[in-house]
C-alpha cells in the first residue's frame, strides 16, 4: 500500500505545470562562478543550499529531506548540522537529489525531457562503466581494463558536471523564491509542505498552453491558483503560510 502511495506520488510529479527558472544545459551561462564553485566544491554547496532550501530553519532538516528510508532515524534533531555535513560527505548524491526533490515538490516544478535525458546519460554512463569494469576483472584483458578506466573517468567527469549544473539550477530557483528576480519574496511554507512523501496528494494541475512554458517565463494570470510567477499562490494552500515564519534570524 504504502508502495503504491509512493509511486503515485511519482508519478504525480509528472504532471508538475512549473518549470524552473533554467535548464541544465543553461545553468553555466546564467550563474558561471556559483557553476564553477559547486564543480569544485560540492559538498559545500550542496550543504549551503539545503540549509537554504530549508529556509535558515535547521529544526526542519531531515536526513535526505525525508525521501530516504534512513529518513528521521539518523538523530537529525538533536544535531541537524552534524547530519547535514555527513549527508552531503558520504552521501552527496542522495543529498543534491533530495534538495532538488523538495524544490520541486515545494513549488510544482517538472523536470523537462531535456534534463530527464541529460540525467539518464549519466546514469547510464555509470551503468556502462562499471559493466566495462566487471568484465575487465573476469577477463583479465588489458585493453578492456583500460577501457573501463577511461569510461569510469569520463563517468565521473559527466557526474561532477551534471550535479554542479543541478545544484546551479536549485540556487537560481531559489534565488528567484526569495525575490532577486522581482519585488515580491516568496512566503516561507509550513513544515509538511517539505516532503510531499509525508503529506496528501494536491489537486490534478494541466499543462499551460503551448505559447507559454518557456524558461523563466511567466504561466497566463488566469491558471487557477497560480500567480503570475508561476508558483503556487498564498491562497495555496489553504494554511499558507504560516504564522510566525520567516524565522526572525532568515535572511536572503
Amino acid at each position: 500500500m504504502a508502495s503504491q502511495e509512493y509511486l503515485d506520488k511519482m508519478q504525480l510529479r509528472q504532471n508538475y505545470r512549473n518549470l524552473w527558472h533554467t535548464d541544465l544545459m543553461s545553468t553555466i551561462q546564467r550563474d558561471p562562478p556559483y557553476c564553477c564553485f559547486a564543480f569544485w566544491c560540492a559538498p559545500c554547496a550542496s550543504y549551503m543550499l539545503r540549509k537554504r532550501a530549508l529556509y535558515n530553519d535547521m529544526s526542519r532538516y531531515t536526513c535526505c529531506a525525508g525521501y530516504m528510508p534512513c529518513s528521521g532515524r539518523c538523530g537529525e534533531s538533536k544535531c541537524p548540522e552534524f547530519c547535514l555535513c555527513t549527508e552531503v560527505f558520504l552521501c552527496f548524491g542522495n543529498s543534491v537529489a533530495s534538495t532538488r526533490f523538495l524544490l520541486q515538490d515545494e513549488f510544482n516544478i517538472q523536470t523537462t525531457k531535456c534534463d530527464n535525458c541529460i540525467i539518464g546519460f549519466m546514469f547510464c554512463l555509470q551503468q556502462i562503466a562499471c559493466i566495462f569494469s566487471i568484465v575487465a576483472m573476469i577477463v583479465g584483458s588489458d585493453e578492456i581494463q583500460e577501457a573501463a578506466q577511461l569510461l569510469s573517468c569520463l563517468s565521473d567527469m559527466v557526474y561532477c558536471t551534471v550535479c554542479a549544473c543541478m545544484q546551479t539550477q536549485h540556487k537560481v530557483e531559489m534565488d528567484k523564491r526569495d525575490g532577486k528576480f522581482g519585488p515580491q519574496p516568496m512566503a516561507v511554507p509550513p513544515v509538511q509542505q517539505m516532503s510531499r512523501i509525508d503529506q496528501p496528494i494536491p489537486p490534478a494541475a494541466g499543462y499551460p498552453p503551448a505559447a507559454y512554458g518557456a524558461y523563466g517565463q511567466p504561466y497566463p494570470p488566469q491558471a487557477p491558483g497560480y500567480a503570475a510567477q508561476g508558483y503556487p499562490s498564498a491562497a495555496y494552500p489553504p494554511q499558507y503560510p504560516p504564522a510566525g515564519y520567516p524565522p526572525s534570524g532568515y535572511s536572503r
